[in-house]
Order: structure tokens, then C-alpha cells, then sequence
């Protein structure tokens, strides 16, 4: 008896789900037209960081618990277990130095920044039926004209106040402490051991 060689079944691939007809329109009108953002790819459809704005990403408990602290945020999108705050185009280059400069250098806090090059995934627009779970959402959806308004680093004219965006030191000092605390949090549920300090 002579044996052959069965060739592998073709990998099956399924496709992310589309949005019903009619709801595609819905998400190119409200971000281009009401927002002036350009979409791409898709589906699901993507948003280009480091032009109209960057990202501030983040685990989604310490972005809840950031979101509980009396620091001012621009729009804020959910995607699974990532929160995205957005800030201002540049500020990605940024993060860095910042954490450097808050003495937050060298820990590890699963915190980042997408700025050029990056996309996320984008949000349901207001208004629009649910996604699926996990998909992303809007917390604090954006307005037309907030990228003027994102946080970024105080200069002339800058930080907090009326008609002037939130600081990107305050919101980056803030989210390293919450990403920390979340992370201590999440080793102390994992060994059932209370945390010690020397």
C-alpha cells in the first residue's frame, strides 16, 4: 500500500464585520464631514494619528481611574482593554522626555503614544446603533474644531482655563500614577498578597 500525501485544507479567514448599509455612510459623514478626519481602510474603519491629533493609549483600569481624577482630557475612546485619550499632533514624540522628566523613565507602565504613521480603530459615531462588544466606542466623544482644545504642552496662550486646552504634563504625570497603580493592583490580585513597603 502506498501512501499519499493529503494536502492541508486552506486556512479559512473571516472577515471583521462591516457595518450595515446605510451605517458605513453614517461613520464617512460624521468624520469627514462634521469632524473634517479622513477614514481609511476598513472594515473596520481606521483613524490616521499625528495629523489632526495623537493618541494617549493606555489599560482600561487605569484609564477608568484616570477618568475619576480632576485632570482635564480631550475625546476618549474605548477599544477592548485599551482606553485612548486623544491629545494634541505631537505630543506622541513627546511621551518620552515627559515620563523622563516626571522621574517615570525606566518603569514599566504600559502606557504609549501613537502619533505619525499610527491609525486606531475608529469609534461608532454618537447616535449610531451599538457595536458588537470590544468594539470601539466613544467615552467622551470629539466636537467639531476639539483638536484646538486637545491637551498639550503649556506654551504662550496655553494650559488650563477658559478657551485654552488641558495640559499634557498634568494628563501624562496623572496617567503614569494610574498606569502604576494598576499594575500593582492587578500583581496584588495575582499573588494574594497584600503590597509591602520597606
Amino acid at each position: 500500500m502506498v501512501a499519499t500525501a493529503v494536502s492541508p485544507a486552506p486556512a479559512v479567514t473571516v472577515p471583521l464585520p462591516r457595518p450595515p448599509a446605510g451605517e458605513e455612510d453614517a461613520y464617512v459623514s460624521w468624520y469627514e464631514q462634521v469632524l473634517g478626519w479622513t477614514l481609511t481602510g476598513g472594515p473596520p474603519a481606521q483613524l490616521v494619528t499625528g495629523l489632526r491629533f495623537d493618541v494617549l493609549e493606555l489599560p482600561s483600569d487605569a484609564g477608568a481611574a484616570l477618568l475619576r481624577r480632576p485632570v482635564a482630557t480631550g475625546p476618549v475612546a474605548l477599544m477592548g482593554r485599551r482606553m485612548r485619550f486623544l491629545v494634541a499632533a505631537g505630543s506622541a514624540d513627546e511621551l518620552e522626555g515627559l515620563l523622563d522628566w516626571l522621574e517615570w523613565g525606566g518603569v514599566a507602565l504600559d502606557l504609549a503614544a501613537l502619533g505619525v504613521g499610527g491609525r486606531i480603530t475608529a469609534p461608532a459615531p454618537p447616535g449610531t446603533p451599538p457595536s458588537p462588544r470590544g468594539a470601539a466606542v466613544w467615552l467622551r466623544p470629539p466636537e467639531q474644531g476639539c483638536e484646538a482644545l486637545l491637551p498639550a504642552l503649556p506654551g504662550p496662550g496655553r494650559g488650563d482655563g477658559p478657551g485654552r486646552g488641558p495640559d499634557l504634563v498634568r494628563l501624562v504625570a496623572a496617567a503614569a500614577t494610574e498606569c502604576h497603580r494598576a499594575r500593582l493592583r492587578r500583581g496584588t490580585a495575582r499573588t494574594g498578597q497584600p503590597l509591602a513597603f520597606s
